[in-house]
């Protein structure tokens, strides 16, 4: 895989729901961690996402917030 985005998590999927048009998708890309994304029922499939399986959470914003308490 080759790619621009420079965050991009390994991980383990953990849970796919599916809706009627869209689904979350999360994976684990540390001991408890976890990464809920959204994206379209086609991609699932497409990509073959399956509760188990490797798959990477790719992060790609224009902005990052930091917040301390």
């Amino acid at each position: 895989m080759k790619i621009s985005a420079r965050n991009t998590l390994k991980g383990k999927v953990v849970s796919v729901e599916k809706g009627a048009t869209t689904a979350h998708v999360k994976i684990e890309v540390a001991d408890g961690t976890v990464i809920t994304s959204s994206i379209t029922n086609e991609a699932v499939d497409s990509l073959g996402l399956t509760v188990g399986a490797q798959a990477y959470a790719v992060v790609k914003a224009s902005d990052v917030m930091i917040a301390v308490d």
